[in-house]
């Protein structure tokens, strides 16, 4: 069995032939795809964060909206850009987008991707330390997060307060508790995997990871999935982690699957994402419902997660993705005994 849920990249554009034209189609979109695939019964509504681009930002309103009207979907991220973050504003942030929702946040965080401006972090107020590199910067910031989330207070409380404060330091409000359990990784490595195992975080392994091995992308990933689970076990961790996978897949079952996505990528591909890193990333799956159930059966990182996020072209519209997700819940997924 495993979870299943949609992750939205948030991408609008003036075009035309886009069905989100602007900021505010693509968030009041978000809020319908998230309603529509609780209604079809899926696990979990995500949202991608990028700086300085015409797609999802600012997560924590969306969340809270989304929270408002649904009750029982997990909502979250992969991932949010740490090096953008003030992590003790995002802990209120947090909170209280975790409250609206009754406790169904599951948020995903990372040092970020390249984004569309050179050193973005830095409009933002942000700056790594002596010796530091943004990438060190971002995992600093989720160390102070995750320890912010623990929820010991810190700061000195004023002699002479506005109103009463409870006894000893006070800590950031407000705290949703149980969220420190509910925050994932989005790993691009393997060492960052272990990273975030030693450090008691839950696995979001994208559509892309450094090539390490020159194997086939989904080897490389289910052989992080892997390392992640021993440095968590090798931690001490009481509890059992999550791992979450994601892909793009579609089953051709009309004319429209047909039309968007008959001719798509059947093979990995490599490129960069820095001048130093090569990077391996996953190919698509699109095929007739007897083919792809084939196909997913020798990926072996899907085999090794217990959720799944899918990819959705969110630019083709609520109805058009809310069909996708439906066809994967109904046609792929109890052939394969995920549901």
């Amino acid at each position: 069995m495993k979870k299943i849920g949609f992750l939205s990249f948030g991408h609008w554009t003036p075009s035309p032939q886009s069905q989100a034209r602007s900021a505010a189609d693509v968030l009041l979109q978000s809020i319908d795809l998230a309603v529509a695939a609780e209604e079809l019964g899926a696990d979990g509504a995500y949202f991608r964060v990028h700086h300085f681009a015409r797609q999802l930002a600012s997560p924590f309103p969306l969340l809270a909206a989304v929270g408002t009207k649904t009750s029982r979907i997990e909502i979250g991220t992969a991932v949010i850009d740490m090096r953008y973050e003030n992590p003790l504003y995002m802990i209120e942030d947090a909170g209280a987008a975790d409250l609206i929702a009754r406790g169904r946040l599951q948020l995903g965080i990372s040092r970020g991707s390249p984004e569309q401006v050179i050193d973005g972090w830095r409009y933002f107020g942000y700056q790594p330390g002596d010796g530091e590199t943004d990438a060190d910067m971002g995992r600093r910031h989720a160390e102070i997060f995750l320890d912010m989330l623990r929820g010991q207070g810190f700061a000195q409380p004023n002699p002479r307060p506005m109103f009463p404060n409870p006894p000893g330091p006070l800590r950031l409000e407000p705290l949703s508790e149980g969220l420190r359990e509910r925050i994932w990784w989005g790993a691009g490595s393997n060492a960052t995997a272990v990273w975030a195992a030693k450090l008691g975080m839950n696995l979001q392994s994208s559509t892309l990871k450094n090539d390490e091995t020159g194997e086939a992308f989904h080897i490389q990933q289910a052989a992080q999935i892997r390392a992640y689970r021993a440095a968590w076990k090798e931690a001490g961790h009481t509890r059992e982690p999550r791992v979450s996978v994601s892909r793009s897949i579609f089953a051709l079952v009309d004319d429209r699957d047909r039309a968007y996505f008959g001719n798509g990528q059947e093979e990995d591909q490599i490129g960069f994402i820095d001048e130093r890193t090569r990077a391996i990333f996953g190919r698509g799956y699109a095929a007739e419902p007897d083919r792809l159930i084939e196909q997913l059966k020798t990926d072996e990182a899907i085999a090794e997660a217990d959720t799944l996020l899918l990819t959705v072209p969110n630019q083709l519209g609520v109805d058009y993705n809310a069909h996708v997700i439906e066809t994967i819940l109904t046609q792929i997924a109890p052939a394969l005994g995920w549901r």
